[in-house]
């Protein structure tokens, strides 16, 4: 049954025990300093102290050597049968293998965790640790009771839901194949000043309300349909009911929620089966102690108080029932308490659900339209986890858990998982360390058991507070001089007699025996805390606590303090340090090891913002802050992260939309706008691409009261359907050639042009010329002119 990881975790435990068995033998034997004068004294001291009880052991040195190591008692001559090293024990009882279906012929053998009973011996201080396993089972059987505010305001919501059997059983049939469903109703106490008590508004408390002049009459919780497979009655009984009117703006629903718990055999819950609880409402709810103002001092007594008419007859008669109630009567009937609130109230009801476990809250739209997409929301968000719960807690007894989920890595201080898919089987390792040993004959138990379900781990406590060499005890021994008990190697001697022999009266001194109650030469005697008295040291009282030690030198009061207690509370103060009950450590004990607290709703350990110290988130990313560190709108993944969000809660897409844990993760308010303002300046605004090639704009920003705000825009913004690259590449090829052809056609026409202009100037310069084309325009006419006679005589 054991996992490789639970292996690797016991091999760790061990290493580390036999680490702190040899590290004190060099170091300080708290053994030897807790001045153990009996077998039972020394077991106390560290679950790592062994007893000689060996009569001759010890012999010239003081009484606490007979405690120490067993390694050290070993070498110092004690056979090891005589030496007392109780330890504790594991025993497994009942160990029924796991189910993996919940109907059928097998419903009522269905089994859930292993193993199913564990017997521990535990010697104190001495912690073991055993390993269960949780699974959940496929298509188990449901029962739903809806449990609605019938006031005036609600009076939409109940038109809305009228046939609301019919459409929740079509998507739980998908869910599981035994459903059952209920219904019952409430508004307020029928007194003064939660609701309209005058004669006239008795029968008709709308009576001259203009906008709804008839209603029933103001009622406290009442049961209308017990849980049944016949969804037309189911249907039939709602379309009866009318709404009523209360005088205040807070309901007394958590009257009606404590009822439908514990009436078990009017509701009809089946032992054999998930029990869902859906609270509807649009308001807060009264809280105890409201009553008084109506004159009820008498605290809800936590029992059912159903009459004939099947109506809450102790409505007027004990005040609301208090948070930590509710929580008991619903862990104790295995309820799963589903708050379907309006956005306005989320807030407040989540707060609600960090004190009640087993509880969830989702939003609710104003006229319950999303009533069943978040009745199955819930559902399948109860299933997706598994938290365990310890029931009758002994005060003595230590626990601490280390979860392995389906990622198999070990989780120190964790008790719960999440993100499981129906059938998943994850494991716990629980440790049980026993602080102190109960009065003789004293028996313990407890119960460990996940929240909601039937099964159970019951696990039976033994303590190994007794030595077995105690059963051999004479009394008035020759050993103890006659006057004293002889018990495992030791006298234990009459009053007012001292001596390891109970040879010495009290009072007797003597200077040979003043050496032996110093610690050192030149210390003072007893450490000048107590008086020495043959060859011992009596220790003086305090007022603060117990002096005790060979030399008086240890106390059980000067320990380290957290806010003015010692050791924080939570560890036991052992000569000046303090030893941490489990689940502690520090030296003061003020450091939780539990960091169930600083998992965050996704999971993660701090939202993967910061580190889990002491049970508390420290955030180291700049700008982080919250519970879990979940807040973080300057983070560079805060875009990213909401981003999710936004896709599955506005248009159902993305990674979470399709696992169901959208509506466990994404809690925020989402306000939608046709355009996004700027006025908030710590809003940040977020953008990213859709698959269409849109773009979506939200601003995220925190609001004073802790919830985080996202503004979006309500649809992307698109500029149409963007080319492919092909299509880019041509339209960037054929723009190219086009210039090209362009600017060749600009030149040739501005050649052209050019050319014309020329040509026509030519033409107009030589129309303008005075001369003929036989003509020389360089020759000038002669001024006079001679003629030469030619006539030669040869």
């Amino acid at each position: 049954m054991w996992s490789p990881a639970a292996l690797a975790w016991s091999a760790a435990l061990c290493c580390a025990l036999l680490e702190t068995c040899v590290r004190p033998a060099r170091g300080l034997n708290l053994c030897m300093t807790g001045s153990a004068t009996s077998c039972e004294e020394c077991l106390l001291i560290h679950p790592k102290c062994a007893w000689c009880a060996q009569e001759e052991f010890g012999r010239g040195h003081s009484l606490p050597s007979r405690c120490d190591y067993s390694q050290n008692l070993q070498r110092r001559g004690c056979d090891v049968r005589l030496i007392e090293f109780p330890t504790s024990s594991i025993s497994v009882l009942q160990n029924r293998p796991l189910s993996s279906k919940g109907s059928g012929s097998s419903q009522y053998d269905v089994v859930q965790i292993v193993p199913q009973k564990v017997s521990v011996s535990l010697r104190p201080g001495d912690q073991t640790w055993f390993e269960l396993q949780v699974r959940q089972v496929e298509d188990y059987p449901v029962d739903l009771y809806y449990l609605m505010d019938l006031s005036l305001s609600m009076k939409d919501d109940l038109d809305t839901i009228r046939n609301l059997g019919t459409k929740l059983a079509l998507e739980m049939g998908m869910l599981t194949s035994n459903f059952r469903l209920g219904f019952g109703s409430f508004v307020d106490k029928n007194i003064s000043p939660f609701s309209y008590t005058a004669a006239k508004f008795q029968e008709n408390p709308c009576n001259g309300y203009k906008l709804f002049p008839n209603c029933v009459p103001t009622f406290g919780f009442r049961h209308i349909v017990s849980l049944t497979d016949k969804v037309d009655r189911f249907n039939e009984e709602v379309q009866k009911q009318m709404v009523s009117r209360n005088r205040d703006a807070p309901e007394g629903g958590f009257d009606a929620i404590l009822q439908a718990a514990v009436c078990k055999e009017e509701i009809g819950w089946r032992k054999e089966a998930y029990h869902l609880l859906v609270f509807a409402t649009d308001d807060v709810p009264h809280l105890a102690l409201d009553g008084r103002l109506g004159g009820l001092v008498q605290p809800h007594d936590g029992q059912c108080h159903l009459d004939q008419h099947n109506e809450y007859s102790a409505s007027t008669q004990m005040d609301y029932p208090s948070l930590a109630l509710l929580g008991e009567k619903l862990a104790e009937n295995n309820i799963f308490l589903i708050f379907a609130v309006t956005k306005r109230l989320y807030v407040i009801y989540k707060n609600f659900t960090a004190l009640i476990p087993g509880t969830t809250v989702e939003i609710l739209d104003q006229d319950s339209k999303n009533v069943i997409q978040l009745i199955v929301a819930a559902y399948n968000n109860i299933r997706s986890k598994v938290e365990l719960s310890v029931w009758d807690h002994p005060e003595d007894i230590g626990l601490s858990f280390t979860a392995t989920c389906q990622d198999g890595e070990p989780l120190p201080g964790l008790r719960k998982c999440g993100d499981l898919k129906i059938g998943d089987t994850v494991s716990f390792n629980v440790s049980v360390e026993a602080r102190s040993c109960p009065p003789r004959g004293a028996e313990r138990s407890f119960t460990i058991k996940p929240v909601g379900f039937k099964d159970r781990l019951e696990v039976a406590v033994e303590y190994r507070c007794d030595c077995g060499c105690s059963r051999t005890a004479q009394s008035n021994s020759s050993t103890c001089s006659s006057t004293g008990t002889y018990n495992c190697g030791t006298c234990q001697c009459e009053p007012g007699y001292l001596g390891a022999r109970c040879e010495c009266q009290e009072g007797e001194a003597s200077s040979t025996y003043f050496s032996a109650c110093r610690e050192a030469e030149g210390k003072q005697m007893c450490s000048g805390r107590g008086e020495c008295s043959c060859n011992q040291c009596l220790c003086y009282e305090s007022e603060f606590g117990k002096i005790y030690g060979s030399y008086c030198e240890c106390d059980d009061f000067s320990c380290a303090r957290h806010k003015g207690v010692l050791c924080s509370g939570h560890g036991e103060c052992h000569c000046g340090q303090c030893k941490c009950h489990a689940g502690y450590v520090g030296g003061s004990c003020n450091c939780s090891t539990e960091t169930s607290a600083c998992v965050a709703d996704d999971g993660q350990m701090c939202s993967g913002r910061g580190t889990c110290v002491c049970g508390r988130c420290q955030c180291a990313e700049p700008g982080a802050f919250g519970d879990t560190c979940e807040k973080c709108p300057t983070c560079p993944d805060a875009c990213g992260t909401k981003r999710e969000c936004i896709e599955c809660r506005l248009f159902n897409s993305g990674r979470i939309a399709d696992n169901q844990t959208c509506q466990r993760l994404c809690k925020d308010e989402i306000i939608t706008a046709e355009t996004l303002s700027a006025e908030d300046p710590g809003a940040v605004l977020c953008l990213y691409k859709t698959e269409n090639d849109c773009v979506m704009k939200f601003t995220y920003s925190e609001h004073a009261s802790g919830q985080s705000i996202l503004t979006a825009l309500k649809e992307p913004e698109c500029g149409g359907g963007g080319p492919d690259a092909l299509t880019v590449l041509l339209a960037v090829v054929g723009s190219i050639l086009l210039v090209g052809v362009a600017l060749l056609a600009i030149w040739k026409l501005v050649i052209t042009v050019h050319d014309r202009r020329e040509f026509v100037r030519f033409q107009s310069a030589r129309s303008r010329a005075r001369y003929e084309m036989a003509s020389n325009p360089l020759y000038k006419q002669p001024a006079t002119t001679h003629f030469v006679g030619t006539d030669f005589d040869m």
